[in-house]
């Protein structure tokens, strides 16, 4: 009787032990994000990367993707303190810490948000790793938006009718481009700008046409600029917790990175793609007017004339950092028009 006693309890504790460690093998990975769930980054880019990283860690690990955690330039904190193991934001809403990312977001870059954003992790792998402008995260993919466009309360028939106009812009070089513009620059987060432009606190602002859908700017816009290649994109990053990452075994360590890097980098573009074609049918459907601008128009030249110089001082301000980011702009641009999607 005290063996059989003895056996059931061992055999018990064992079973304990056994489920103990299969529920710690199990880990959330808690993703802090900022822009509304129905936003492609939120409703395809996170998700799918949430099954990717489960089906390759075979359910060992999980993503939760967390909203309302504060303004997008916290993010990088939240996650290199550990709030949250995971996040994406804007690079330039941090000025001074990420420089050499603000290449691919300089105009005429020519490409789509996809194609720019495998060259951005590309080129950032080749040059702009040493600089170690992502000190304190491990970068689990690099992406931009499509081209940044006009989308104005009142309409314009030259860019000269954007002077002095209250522009919402979100950093890097953006702020440079509003500069030409001689717009009066309104800083803000993204998920802010429809709440700025319904009460008049800002007459437009420089953003991806998706965000005529997502963001509703279609209720309050008159007239959408559309400039060919835009007027700049803007850079993202997503990241890692490396205190999270190295509580993972090696091995889901080592998948999650499996289907990170360029294979992300591209979802994240081609998912901000898809979303502009379909803000561009949302602001038509709502009647706002569409200024179709074609290489070569009067507008196009205007706007040519306005940057010139913008890749000298771009190349200027990053001789700090110690790499060839002349050659590095040169391979991205090319990288980018050359890419061809895999998808299509």
């Amino acid at each position: 009787m005290i063996t059989k006693s003895l056996f059931k309890k061992t055999a018990a504790v064992a079973l304990g032990l056994a489920l103990s460690s299969s529920v710690m093998a199990q880990s959330v990975m808690r993703v802090a994000s900022w822009l509304p769930p129905t936003h492609p980054q939120n409703a395809v880019v996170l998700p799918t990367w949430g099954k990717w990283i489960e089906e390759a860690t075979e359910g060992r690990v999980k993503m939760e993707i967390e909203y309302g955690m504060g303004h997008p330039k916290t993010m990088f904190d939240l996650v290199e303190d550990g709030v949250v193991d995971a996040s994406w934001t804007v690079h330039g809403y941090v000025p001074g810490r990420f420089k050499l990312t603000e290449s691919v977001e300089l105009p005429n870059l020519q490409a789509d948000a996809e194609a720019a954003s495998v060259a951005l992790w590309r080129i950032n792998n080749k040059y702009y790793k040493p600089a170690n402008e992502h000190e304190g995260l491990i970068v689990a993919g690099l992406f931009t938006h499509g081209p940044g466009q006009i989308h104005l309360a009142d309409p314009i028939t030259s860019l000269a009718d954007l002077k002095g106009k209250k522009i919402r812009l979100g950093g890097a070089i953006q702020w440079k481009v509003g500069e030409r513009l001689q717009v009066t620059a309104v800083g803000a987060p993204a998920p802010k700008v429809y709440e700025m432009m319904q009460q008049g606190v800002v007459d437009g602002v420089f953003i991806p046409t998706g965000e005529q859908k997502t963001l509703r700017l279609n209720e309050v816009t008159k007239q959408l600029v559309l400039l060919p290649g835009g007027l700049y994109v803007n850079s993202f990053a997503m990241f890692l917790n490396p205190d999270f990452m190295q509580g993972l075994s090696e091995k889901d360590r080592e998948a999650i990175m499996a289907v990170s890097g360029e294979k992300l980098s591209a979802l994240a573009g081609r998912a901000w793609d898809a979303g502009d074609v379909i803000g561009l049918q949302t602001a038509r459907d709502a009647g706002v007017e569409i200024l179709d601008v074609k290489k070569g128009d009067p507008m196009d030249l205007e706007y040519q004339a306005l940057i010139k110089g913008i890749d000298e001082e771009y190349l200027e301000s990053v001789k700090d950092r110690n790499v060839d980011a002349e050659t590095a702009l040169k391979e991205l641009r090319e990288i980018a028009r050359s890419y061809h999607s895999p998808k299509s």
